[in-house]
């Protein structure tokens, strides 16, 4: 299979896009929180938005864009499946369908030539990987001419008439990111002002947040960290990046097993996400739920 036929090219147009929505706004915002903080801080109230919306677009992102849509790691009644992409999309981190294709080149590529956001792309020491890891975090959003093609990569995603119609409706549901939490916060408030801090709170500051947090394990769990199962790849764990990403950064073991529902295998390792697939397994709503096979994880341990 030829790369060109893999990847589709990206107009400079597009590539703009992605430097404002992914690039630009999230920087501007947490440059802006500091002094928002500094000067009249941040209430209970948009605190709570906040903290809601950022669980919210974790789960969306690690349970649903990633463990369900991209590796199928447990299967679902649709009225979930619907909510889970509904909450993926809430991050504004692009449809389900190239977030699942982008990530799938990434596991047959890791930390190889065809990666489209390894660390370990310039060099392993020094300024050259100071750039990878700078490359892998937001750069590559920017610096791609080239991005995974959907037709290639998630066939699967694009027979299903829902998934079709989230990414026809994606725009919408990224104004939606920064409605509701407006929303709540002029209701809770019932006034302007409790709209406007609640959505640079719970909105602006939220989702560069969840931006950086969910891009952490593409940049630093794949630099630092341990390994205790053998890949083919340098994917790592880091306890922080875990507990900000509900179970993301156990990212050792979900290169070793991709489509295991859960990171966190080994004692000690919190994984909020996989608890919750549990709770809807427990509930009836998901099924054929792919948990870790000890087996498996005793051949894969490095001795």
């Amino acid at each position: 299979m030829s790369p060109s036929e893999e990847t589709v090219p990206v107009t400079a147009g597009r590539r703009t896009v992605y430097l404002l929505i992914l690039l630009i706004l999230p920087v501007a915002a947490l440059i802006a929180a500091v002094p928002a903080v500094w000067g009249w801080g941040i209430g209970v109230r948009d605190l709570v938005i906040m903290a809601v919306l950022y669980v919210i677009c974790i789960f969306g992102i690690a349970v649903g864009y990633h463990r369900h849509f991209t590796h199928r790691a447990f299967r679902c009644r649709r009225p979930l499946r619907i909510a889970l992409m509904i909450a993926g999309g809430l991050a504004v981190e692009g449809p389900v369908t190239l977030w699942a294709a982008e990530h799938r080149r990434h596991h047959k590529y890791a930390d190889e030539p065809g990666d489209p956001h390894s660390p370990w792309r310039y060099g392993d020491s020094g300024m050259a990987l100071l750039r990878g890891m700078l490359h892998a975090h937001v750069g590559w959003f920017y610096t791609a001419r080239r991005r995974s093609s959907r037709a290639h990569w998630v066939p699967d995603l694009l027979a299903d008439p829902d998934v079709r119609r989230f990414d026809a409706a994606y725009p919408a549901v990224a104004v939606l990111s920064f409605v509701l939490p407006a929303a709540a916060g002029g209701l809770w408030s019932m006034s302007w002002e409790g709209a406007w801090t609640a959505l640079f709170w719970g909105g602006f500051v939220r989702y560069a947040v969840v931006h950086h947090v969910t891009w952490s394990v593409n940049s630093l769990a794949h630099t630092f960290g341990d390994r205790p199962f053998r890949t083919r790849d340098r994917s790592s764990n880091l306890r922080w990046v875990a507990l900000l990403t509900l179970g993301e950064g156990w990212h050792n073991w979900h290169h070793a097993e991709p489509t295991c529902a859960r990171h966190g295998v080994l004692r000690g390792q919190l994984d909020p996400s996989a608890l919750l697939i549990r709770f809807f397994e427990r509930s009836g709503w998901a099924f054929d739920v792919r948990w870790p096979d000890p087996a498996r994880m005793e051949r894969r341990q490095r001795r």
